[in-house]
């Protein structure tokens, strides 16, 4: 589950991590109020202005901007409140802006240059151990950085530092102060970054999260360590454990397509095809989209309706699959292990009438227990609906169908 900025950063200082402050705000005079207390509390005189969605590249679409004084705090929240913010990872559509933060000036003048990193936590699974990487080239999109250190062969001179943690040892302290000396730190930036890295592992593992992603990190002019960003996942499995997380989540974030699916127990991830595909299992559902790729067609989706498919579920699937336009067929794919052919035959001839006219056509292909059964009764259904038994048999048909509405 993602969360906003604002909800990461909170995270992550009750657990002993500098942030950089900032209040959230819907409205611009929400802003206005805000710029005015954080100038109470941290004597700050410019302030930043961020857009809250679930996607980074929010700065170079027009999302982060900095106001020298309350005026412009009011007309920045203005235009960025509302706006459809299109960045790298929102794709051509970009996505509202309900929220904005309203965050403190780190970037002061002092002793030293302000520096930016990055640092991130996540979980390798090659290895089964969480791995923190971290790199001197902060405040940059880290794919290019990654792509570019590929390039480079002496170990020394690469930008990309990662160290793996045993999560039945934990992080050591001689593991933070090794990531902290790589990265070209002394003095007191050192001991800030060590425990920084330190305190940072600590909510990661004990928030259940899946990833954190801090981009940048600052070394502030004092020399001073923050989080500047904060791109926070928590992990869905764990959230029973972190009931008051669960209600940090933000639908307006997702896709209503998915949401609806989740309310009815279906797993969906909306895709970008022309083939609709419903199927009972994980491995199913990416063996189907494989198929439907081999036929010409392109994948709209993944959904699985799980073991125990009936005609509630299969009636759920079909609604939220024909919410696409772009769907030209729907491939339903299933193996009659706990659930019987027949019983997922009449559920979909029994799905199809109550929802009444669908103007795409629909192949069934069973196998398992009743598969044959199954078959004739989508066979004698008087339907717009195909049946298969082989793997070959859907492929072709989702071929010829492909091909008819081309």
């Amino acid at each position: 589950m993602n969360i906003h900025e604002y909800q990461g950063k909170e995270i992550l200082k009750s657990y002993g991590v500098r942030i950089q402050e900032g209040i959230v705000a819907d409205t611009p005079e929400e802003a206005v109020e805000a710029a005015r207390q954080l100038n109470l509390q941290t004597g700050t005189k410019f302030y930043v202005i961020k857009a809250q969605i679930h996607a980074g590249g929010r700065g170079k679409g027009g999302g982060v901007k900095v106001a020298k004084n309350l005026e412009e705090v009011r007309e920045i929240s203005k235009k960025i409140l509302g706006m459809q913010l299109v960045t790298i990872q929102t794709g051509p559509e970009g996505k509202r802006v309900n929220k904005v933060l309203v965050s403190q000036d780190v970037y002061y003048p002092g002793p030293s240059e302000p520096k930016e990193y990055y640092l991130s936590i996540l979980l390798d699974r090659s290895v089964g151990q969480n791995v923190i990487i971290a790199s001197t080239e902060g405040g940059m999109d880290i794919e290019q950085v990654a792509e570019a250190d590929e390039e480079i062969k002496d170990p020394k001179q690469k930008k990309i530092i990662k160290e793996w943690v045993d999560p039945l040892v934990g992080l050591m302290p001689f593991q933070a102060r090794k990531l902290a000396f790589k990265l070209g730190l002394e003095g007191n930036a050192f001991k800030e970054m060590v425990n920084f890295i330190q305190a940072l592992y600590k909510a990661y593992v004990e928030i259940d999260a899946s990833q954190f992603e801090i981009n940048p990190v600052l070394k502030t002019s004092d020399d001073k360590i923050l989080a500047v960003d904060a791109k926070v996942n928590l992990d869905d499995n764990a959230l029973y454990r972190h009931k008051n997380y669960a209600e940090l989540r933000d639908i307006t974030e997702e896709d209503p397509l998915e949401v609806e699916a989740a309310k009815s127990g279906l797993n969906y991830v909306k895709l970008d095809g022309n083939v609709g595909c419903m199927v009972n299992g994980a491995g199913l559902a990416m063996a189907t989209m494989d198929i439907i790729k081999l036929s010409g067609g392109e994948p709209a989706n993944f959904l699985d309706v799980g073991g125990g498919a009936n005609a509630q579920t299969v009636e759920a699937g079909f609604r939220i699959i024909l919410k696409d336009p772009n769907v030209k067929a729907i491939l339903i794919n299933v193996f009659g292990g706990i659930v019987r052919g027949d019983r997922v035959a009449n559920g979909v001839v029994e799905a199809y009438k109550n929802i009444g006219t669908i103007k795409v056509p629909i192949i069934v292909r069973l196998q398992g227990t009743n598969a044959e059964e199954g078959a004739r009764i989508i066979d004698e259904s008087g339907l717009k609906v195909y049946s298969a038994v082989l793997l070959k048999d859907a492929a072709a048909k989702v071929k010829e169908v492909i091909s008819s509405v081309k």
